[in-house]
């Protein structure tokens, strides 16, 4: 269980990071978690300086190729030569430590580097995303001195590529029902069996991540490392996608596959936590192929804002086109903060940053999205048109919140997450009152802390402060923070003595609390990078304080309608509606 900060250590040393708590599971408590949010975080100077000769590289190299990326698309593969280009840049080695031949980035100079490449194509930043983000990224949390020194080498090269294979037919979301099955030996090697599908890099790697099924004492599942060379692996065809059509996504099968008992990743049964972890610490490169694509799309929407006349004038003096620029423009600053600033929790080392990921996944996949359909429409039939990056752009982009955990998945996972530290609370205090004359002591100190809370959200009174001298524009958004972190408070907790354990059916009401929480969260982010830039006095200072106070009024209206929604809705007539539609498979009405 998480506990609620209080404010002392803030006000002691305002720059201490709390690495074992976590800022968005304490806002379902009523708590900012200042100090992990103030002040914004920078990028390390070893970063700065090998990222500033590796873009320009980057736009170099990528920029005179836009024509063979189309092409690439159209025909939906990367040609070896491409993948060779990759390679010689040391692409595939951007995480991985010097002392195996890698650059030993951060993950926020990871993303940073996503970024770049998903400005010009999104299927470059998968195929190194994918190796990098997920593809070995269990072997450098997890692997072994002798593991790591055996593939990291060739991994950082590029002379071996990986893949992440968790997802099967009928087991997508539901990661724990994996039917791809390991037995264990006598002298505890492995034979494995299966099929996984989707698999990005499948065709082209050399190295997989596997996971399967291990009825054995110490749990159900075990991540395994796994050679393509080995008897046994096969690949299928390239799947023709809708959108990232040139990186490599096949099926990958394992026929009796022989895997030494040295292969085993992380702990025999751990498979799950190793998965679990793989995806939350590489959110940060999606995250930042998101935010790179949105900052073309602008580009892009500006420019053809520009051009276009309609009626005599360029259809940039239009309210309509200006509103969609400036909303897309609000959507990157308020993604990249989050994404930023998760990174900067992972390269600090915190212990929890499981439902701050999510939390700038859902955003950022979302934001991104809307970006492409808008300045699609502002590009008109143009955008529609295949000589127009637009569609390229929209197809590629929906991919976004499918994978690596559909949105609707990590909705659930960030609000059950935050419920259940409340719920923890709640069976304390509950105790707490049955055994309050046998250990009096903590009995009431449950007690006081509990009834300490409850005060302050029905009276307002010490409701948490943000005790940062801010702009005065950004303290009055800092103030809708502040009231809101007490309504998800109230709300968890009312929905908890409403439910109980049956709140984990209750997807509405959760939907609820994880947007909620996703406002309050990216809004933090954006409050502390509009600070920060306030503080430097950055040449975008005004801007900055512009999305902060537009951003916070949006979310604020959106925090007051799911409030609204706990208690009035139409969730009933909604799930009847649907049962109705399902009942039939059809609608049940036509024009005769």
């Amino acid at each position: 269980m998480e506990t609620p900060v209080t404010h002392a250590a803030v006000a002691a040393n305002p720059d201490t990071l709390r690495r074992d708590v976590s800022v968005a599971k304490n806002l379902f408590f009523g708590e900012i978690v200042e100090e992990n949010l103030f002040p914004y975080p920078k990028m390390r100077d070893k970063d700065r300086e090998v990222l500033g000769a590796m873009i320009d590289a980057l736009d170099d190299f990528l920029a005179p190729k836009h024509a063979d990326l189309k092409h690439y698309d159209r025909e939906a593969e990367q040609p070896p030569e491409f993948i060779q280009a990759l390679r010689d840049m040391g692409l595939f080695g951007l995480i991985i430590p010097e002392e195996f031949g890698g650059l030993g980035l951060s993950n926020a100079a990871y993303a940073r580097v996503l970024s770049q490449t998903s400005a010009h194509d999104s299927s470059v930043s998968l195929t190194i995303g994918a190796h990098s983000s997920i593809g070995m990224k269990g072997l450098l949390l997890f692997g072994t001195d002798a593991q790591k020194a055996k593939y990291l080498p060739a991994l950082a090269s590029g002379e071996m590529i990986a893949a992440f294979c968790l997802t099967e037919s009928g087991a997508g979301s539901d990661a724990a029902s994996v039917r791809t099955k390991a037995t264990r030996n006598d002298d505890g090697s492995w034979i494995l069996s299966g099929e996984k599908i989707w698999i990005t890099n499948g065709g082209i790697a050399d190295f997989y991540t596997v996971f399967a099924k291990t009825d054995t004492p110490e749990g159900k599942m075990t991540a395994f490392i796994v050679e393509a060379k080995q008897p046994g692996v096969s690949h299928g065809p390239h799947e023709d996608k809708m959108g990232i059509r040139a990186s490599s996504t096949t099926t990958v099968a394992f026929s009796d596959v022989h895997v030494a008992a040295d292969n085993v990743l992380g702990d025999v049964g751990k498979g799950f936590k190793v998965a679990m972890a793989i995806l939350n610490n590489g959110r940060t490169g999606l995250g930042g192929g998101a935010v790179g694509g949105m900052k073309t799309l602008i580009r892009l929407a500006c420019a053809q804002a520009k051009d276009r006349k309609q009626f005599g004038r360029p259809i940039a003096e239009f309210g309509l086109v200006r509103e969609k620029i400036a909303q897309m423009t609000i959507d990157c600053f308020a993604a990249e903060s989050a994404v930023w600033m998760v990174a900067h929790y992972i390269d600090s080392g915190c212990t929890d940053y499981s439902v701050e990921a999510a939390i700038s996944k859902v955003f950022a996949s979302e934001a991104v999205q809307r970006a492409s359909y808008e300045a699609l429409q502002i590009a008109g039939g143009n955008g529609f048109m295949r000589e127009f990056p637009y569609e390229q752009v929209t197809r590629d982009t929906r991919i976004l919140s499918i994978f690596e955990g559909t949105n609707e998945i990590l909705r659930l996972y960030i609000a059950l997450s935050g419920l259940k530290d409340v719920g923890t609370t709640l069976s304390e205090l509950k105790s707490a009152v049955g055994n309050i004359f046998n250990d009096p002591i903590k009995g009431f100190g449950v007690l006081s802390t509990y009834v300490r809370r409850k005060a302050s959200e029905t009276t307002g009174y010490r409701t948490d402060k943000i005790l940062r001298e801010l702009h005065p524009t950004l303290r009055k958004a800092a103030a809708t923070y502040e009231k809101y972190v007490v309504e998800l408070s109230k709300g968890a907790d009312t929905l908890l003595r409403q439910y109980g354990k049956a709140i984990a059916d209750q997807q509405h009401a959760q939907k609820r609390i994880a947007d909620m929480a996703i406002d309050l969260f990216v809004g933090l982010c954006v409050l502390s990078r509009a600070d920060s830039l306030v503080r430097e006095a950055h040449p975008e200072q005004q801007s900055a304080i512009t999305i902060a106070e537009v951003f916070t009024r949006q979310a604020r209206r959106r925090l007051m309608r799911n409030v609204r929604g706990m208690t009035i809705n139409e969730d009933k007539a909604i799930e009847a509606l649907a049962g109705s539609i399902l009942d039939k498979g059809v609608v049940g009405w036509d024009v005769i």
